[in-house]
C-alpha cells in the first residue's frame, strides 16, 4: 500500500487556524474523503509552539493511503477529485508551496494507531554520495535502534521514498519519520533525553543536516484508522 503524504501551506490571506479549520469541516469531508481510491485519509495539524518565531514550511499534512499505483492513478481521474478536490484546493491552500511524498511504510513500533497524542514528523535527505540502499539500511537498522531508546516513544514509523520516485532522477527527499507521544510533556521530556540527543548526532552522520525538517503535528482521522 501507499502512504501518500501531502505537505500543505494555507493561502496568502488565511491564517493558520482558518486554513486548518477549512481543511478539515469542509475539504477533508465534502471533496477529498469522497474519492473512492483512497483506503485511509488523515489530516495532521501543525501545533504552533508559543515562543517560535520563523514562519512554517508548512501547517498540516494530509496523509492518504491507497492500495497500490494503479489505483492511485485512478484516483486522480474521478469526477470526485478532478471536479472537486481539485477546484476546493485554491481556496485554502497555497498549492505551489505543496509537497507530495510517496512512501512505503516500515512500522518499527506498532503502539496503537488510534490513540492520539501527539506526532513529531521529521523528513530527511541522505548525504550526498551515499547509496539509497544504504542509507535505507542504516536508517532501518542502527538508526531505528537508537530511536526505539527514546523515552516515552509509544509508535514509530519509518516512511520510504517509493522506488518510482528515483526512475527519472533524484528524489527531493528520502524518508519521513514519524514519532508519536501520548502528549506536549511527554514529547518534550523526550527532546530533552540523552537518548534522543544520541539519535540526532547519529541522524545526521548519514542525511544533510540542512535538509532536515521537524513538525509537531496532532492526527485527526478523516477515513480510519481502518481501511474501507
Amino acid at each position: 500500500m501507499i502512504h501518500q503524504l501531502i505537505f500543505a501551506h494555507p493561502k496568502p490571506g488565511m491564517t493558520e487556524q482558518e486554513f486548518q479549520k477549512y481543511w478539515l469541516e469542509v475539504h477533508a469531508v465534502q471533496f477529498a474523503g469522497k474519492i473512492p481510491q483512497i483506503r485511509k485519509y488523515l489530516i495532521a495539524t501543525r501545533v504552533a509552539i508559543p515562543g517560535e518565531t520563523e514562519e512554517p514550511l508548512w501547517s498540516g499534512i494530509a496523509e492518504i493511503w491507497l492500495r497500490n499505483a494503479q489505483e492511485q492513478l485512478e484516483s486522480l481521474q474521478t469526477p470526485e477529485f478532478l471536479e472537486g478536490a481539485r477546484l476546493d484546493e485554491p481556496k485554502w491552500a497555497a498549492f505551489w508551496r505543496s509537497l507530495v511524498l510517496d512512501t512505503d511504510v516500515h512500522i518499527v513500533l506498532e503502539g496503537d494507531e488510534a490513540a492520539g497524542g501527539v506526532k513529531l514528523v521529521v523528513l530527511v535527505k541522505r548525504k550526498e554520495g551515499l547509496p539509497l540502499e544504504d542509507f535505507r539500511k542504516r536508517s532501518l537498522g542502527e538508526h531505528a535502534d537508537l530511536v526505539l531508546q527514546v523515552p516515552g516513544l509509544r509508535r514509530y514509523i519509518q516512511g520510504t521514498t517509493v522506488d518510482g520516485a528515483y526512475g527519472i532522477g533524484e528524489a527531493v527527499l528520502d524518508a519521513a519519520y514519524q514519532l508519536y507521544f501520548d502528549d506536549l510533556a511527554s514529547l518534550d521530556a523526550a527532546l530533552a533525553s540523552p537518548e534522543f540527543k544520541a539519535a540526532e548526532e547519529d541522524l545526521k552522520s548519514f542525511v544533510e543536516p540542512r535538509y532536515i525538517h521537524r513538525m509537531i503535528t496532532e492526527e485527526h482521522w478523516v477515513i480510519g484508522p481502518e481501511a474501507r
